[in-house]
């Protein structure tokens, strides 16, 4: 393997340093809960029954404390194709537990909600508080001290780093990432692309529409265009948190199901009773962070992770922030071209050489730490294998050495562009992130009059009104985490797109979420302090001359008078669909650059 990159270990060590108070009280909390904490031997005769009483015929082995008992934390449900797969999952598990003399049992089910069905309807604002949610739904279930190793089965959006933070409070646990795979591939994301754009027209019709979503999301899987949820299947491969290449192999394979076989039996090597005990804690390092963030942005993944990987790592007691990723964005080349960013999906990815290629190319060029804890080898190179069947057995061979398809996927060393297109922009505006690796090189720098939102309904009315014929910057604001819970704004792309097409200079700033699946409109999001509780984005007002700039990395009001201004009145709090059920989470949530997260801000105050 090559010298580690610089600037990577620069950026290494700038975490390490941050983060020396807090990841020692959390390196000690789980050594303490290892050898204090909750487990079947310390158990009264009452409380060990109860845990035992239906395990049918496991209960002589788990009463007898036989061999590990591996925790089954599901976020199984029908409604969502990514999770539907999940279904027969802890049947199998537990005879694939039984194989090697351990034993399984379904601690707890977490919620999965699916960014796709609520996307542009009241019910995504309870989105981004769905991870803290399953955090802590996941905390609720291992805390039976039944277990002695956890099988997390999650894929999308909130649902993998919620599992990761509740799952991380019981470090002293192993733990596995278990995925189900992406649906295979429908119809082709561009020309899903050009109905939507027809749409936000009146050039399609809904049942056009309909027809061509349809098409494009069609069977049980993940959706196979690489947003957040690809992204997170990215980020576990790099973090070695996945039995090596399991992300992107199709539900109902038996080679889906051997994956999932090697994952319970790996398990039952790297528990704390055996000599290769691999603790969640210690696998998710300083080193294990930033190999999720290099991989994030070599492959041009969602920029809603410049959210989740603060809140993943504070869980681990590590601290990271946007300057970070903006560093590592600088010095990491985009390798990949998975829609949006391209025209193939994760399925056309995975044939040009997939995980294994990326991980060894970037290896290979010394962008990522080798030298970590992974569930499966020594060291991360173990994970640049892919899997396939011999015979009924699931083995791993060497993975690609070079790409089968230069149009999707690159060495790093003749990369689509030099850095990983995550970008942090600063200015008296604020702080906030912008995705340049689907936008053109031209439409880096913005500056327009502002037109003016206080949600994604009245974009929308003034595009059909013909108001944003024009260069502008579309600013939608009081969408943060404590406004009305930081909903992603997605909605919004087919119209931006429709007006940068009939070449007006468009962006969108806001201090809400984009999507996983941001696309080739310029947009700065994220942007904090939010406009909630005074930040400028309530400041300014309609005419406002605005510059975005990628290039410079700012995001600025062309304005004297911004900090003398009075904020713009906040809209009323959101209520109805459960949304008042998460006002305790919007009131104490901390920054987007923080993780927006209540649970970890509260968290941190008693630890």
């Amino acid at each position: 393997m090559s010298k580690l990159h610089p600037e990577i270990a620069a950026v290494t060590d700038r975490i390490i340093e941050r983060s020396r108070p807090s990841r020692l009280r959390y390196l000690d909390l789980i050594k303490a809960e290892r050898e204090n904490g909750i487990s079947r031997p310390r158990m009264s005769c009452g409380n060990f029954a109860h845990g035992f009483a239906a395990a049918g015929e496991d209960k002589p082995a788990i009463r007898g404390n036989a061999g590990m008992n591996i925790g089954i934390v599901t976020a199984y449900n029908d409604m969502l194709s990514a999770h539907a797969p999940y279904y027969r999952y802890p049947e199998q598990m537990k005879l694939f537990a039984r194989e090697v003399g351990a034993t399984a049992q379904v601690a707890g089910g977490v919620p999965a909600m699916c960014d796709g069905v609520t996307q542009g309807q009241a019910g995504m604002e309870l989105s981004l508080f769905s991870r803290d949610t399953i955090a802590m739904s996941a905390a609720v279930a291992l805390s039976h001290g039944m277990f002695e190793g956890a099988a997390l089965l999650g894929i999308c959006d909130k649902i993998v780093p919620g599992l990761l933070i509740g799952a991380l409070r019981f470090g002293h646990l192993p733990a596995i990432l278990i995925p189900a795979g992406p649906m295979p591939s429908g119809l082709a994301n561009k020309e899903k692309q050009r109905v939507r754009q027809l749409y936000a027209e009146g050039k399609a019709s809904r049942e056009e529409l309909l027809e061509a979503e349809a098409a494009s999301y069609h069977g049980a899987g993940t959706c196979t265009f690489y947003g957040t949820a690809n992204s997170n299947q990215m980020m576990m491969e790099v973090m070695g948190l996945h039995m090596p290449g399991a992300a992107f192999v199709n539900p109902g394979t038996k080679l889906r199901q051997e994956l999932t076989r090697a994952a319970v039996h790996r398990l039952s090597q790297i528990g704390w009773k055996g000599e290769d005990y691999r603790p969640l804690g210690q696998c998710v390092d300083e080193k294990a962070i930033v190999n999720a963030a290099v991989g994030l942005l070599a492959t041009g993944g969602s920029t809603n992770h410049a959210i989740h990987l603060p809140a993943i790592a504070r869980a681990a007691g590590i601290v990271i922030d946007w300057e970070d990723l903006d560093r590592l964005s600088a010095a990491v080349p985009l390798i990949a071209r998975v829609y949006p960013n391209g025209s193939g999906d994760v399925n056309h990815f995975q044939a040009a050489g997939g995980i294994g290629f990326t991980i060894r190319t970037l290896l290979e060029s010394g962008l990522l730490h080798d030298d970590i804890m992974t569930v499966a080898g020594e060291r991360l190179a173990d994970h640049a294998r892919e899997p396939v069947l011999d015979g009924d057995k699931a083995v791993w061979r060497d993975g690609a050495a070079e790409s089968l398809d230069e149009t999707m996927l690159r060495p790093a060393s003749n990369p689509f562009q030099p850095d990983g297109g995550m970008r942090l922009l600063k200015g008296n505006l604020g702080r906030g992130v912008i995705k340049t690796s689907a936008v053109e090189r031209s439409r880096w720098t913005i500056e327009a009059p502002a037109r003016v939102f206080a949600d994604q309904d009245e974009v929308l009315a003034a595009f059909k009104a013909g108001e944003l014929e024009k260069d502008v910057i579309v600013v939608v604001r009081f969408q943060g985490p404590r406004a009305n819970g930081m909903p992603e704004l997605h909605k919004l792309t087919p119209a931006l797109g429709v007006l940068q097409d009939r070449g007006f200079k468009v962006a969108l700033v806001t201090d809400g979420r984009m999507s996983g699946a941001s696309g080739k409109v310029p947009a700065a999001i994220h942007v904090t302090p939010e406009a909630l509780g005074g930040g400028p984005l309530a400041k300014l007002r309609d005419g406002d001359i605005v510059r975005m700039s990628a290039e410079m990395g700012e995001i600025v009001a062309l304005v004297d008078d911004l900090d003398a201004r009075e904020p713009a009145k906040a809209p009323p709090a959101p209520i109805g669909t459960g949304r008042e059920l998460f006002a305790l989470m919007r009131h104490t949530a901390d920054s987007a650059e923080k993780g927006a997260s209540a649970m970890l801000n509260a968290m941190e105050e008693v630890a």
